[in-house]
């Protein structure tokens, strides 16, 4: 019992720490590829793997023109516009620091499941993504900002501008993206298996990736040397395939809001493996930002049951 209990965390983690390290994988080859060329690699092999293994499993294949149009829809959302974004950022940031902004998601899933599906969130919720957001905050933005708000009270314009043509601005598209990807979902294993839907929206969404790679980009893959062609694998198969396979079979089953949260510990893996293999090196208040992401991820996930014991709590008379 132990042990299945250990393989299901186990399970339930794993696209997180394959995200976090693909995009230390991605950060490390991107100075000798394109873009959009990685982008769709990530997408369009992944799909077809993901594809080939639910034939293994017998899993349906979607019929009827509900099933593929919110497919096509899933597709564009979650891998044509977020793999773009993520790839175009990823030239402009750390692979930590471009985590971390994408992670920012979990916020913006817990209101559309609010308003769309009613799931609850509660006062150690709220607290719970507050803290993720005010986690994500300290460590994506530079320490300078933070210096000269207590030092001047306001932002001048031009920090705004800065903010805004930076990769760190395409990476909250990215979130966006991915956090309207996760909650339609839902909508599509309404009409189709959700692991075959995964695989097909990752070739469909991938082949425009492709497509535009081939009009607009040139030397997608002359310059990648032996190691970056096992680290361009490894974005693919584990970072891709295996990733989001499982991540959106949690996602058709389970709380939106409980398997979003768990995206906090993406930047945790990212950050580590970035140090180890990429030596990128984190501030004081970035390691306070990562300091908060698991006590956030703890009030998220186990909000009912701290309500519940408070509840208790307040309710047993004093013995005075």
């Amino acid at each position: 019992m132990q042990a299945k209990l250990i393989f299901t965390s186990l399970t339930l983690i794993s696209p997180f720490f394959f995200w976090g390290t693909a995009m230390v994988a991605m950060k490390g080859i991107i100075p000798h590829t394109a873009p959009l060329f990685l982008a769709g690699t990530r997408s369009l092999p992944a799909g077809i793997l993901i594809l080939i293994t639910a034939a293994i499993m017998g899993k349906p294949q979607p019929t009827g023109w509900l099933a593929w149009w919110w497919i096509i829809c899933f597709a564009l959302m979650d891998v044509t516009l977020f793999q773009s974004f993520l790839a175009e950022g990823l030239e402009k940031t750390t692979a930590g620091l471009g985590s971390v902004m994408i992670d920012s998601q979990p916020l913006i899933v817990a209101l559309l499941c609010l308003w769309l599906f009613q799931e609850h969130i509660g006062l150690w919720g709220w607290l719970g993504l507050l803290l993720g957001v005010l986690g994500i905050t300290l460590i994506s933005l530079p320490d300078e900002w933070f210096f000269q708000i207590f030092h001047d009270s306001v932002l001048t314009i031009g920090n705004w501008q800065d903010l805004f043509a930076s990769g760190e601005w395409l990476m909250l598209l990215a979130a966006f993206s991915m956090a309207i990807g996760t909650v339609m979902i839902r909508f599509v294993s309404k009409y189709a298996d959700p692991v075959t839907a995964t695989a097909w929206h990752m070739i469909l969404g991938g082949l425009p990736l492709w497509g535009a790679s081939y009009v607009t980009e040139s030397q997608q893959w002359e310059n990648l040397l032996g190691w970056e062609w096992i680290a361009l694998g490894y974005a693919t198969v584990f970072g891709s395939a295996i990733a989001y396979g499982l991540f959106f079979y949690f996602a058709s089953k389970g709380n939106l809001t409980n398997l979003s949260s768990l995206t906090f510990l993406t930047p945790v893996f990212a950050l580590l493996f970035g140090n180890i293999f990429l030596s990128e090196n984190l501030s004081f208040l970035q390691w306070v930002g990562v300091g908060l992401i698991l006590p956030s991820i703890y009030l998220i996930n186990q909000r009912h049951n701290i309500a519940r014991n408070h509840e208790v709590t307040v309710e047993q008379p004093s013995i005075l």
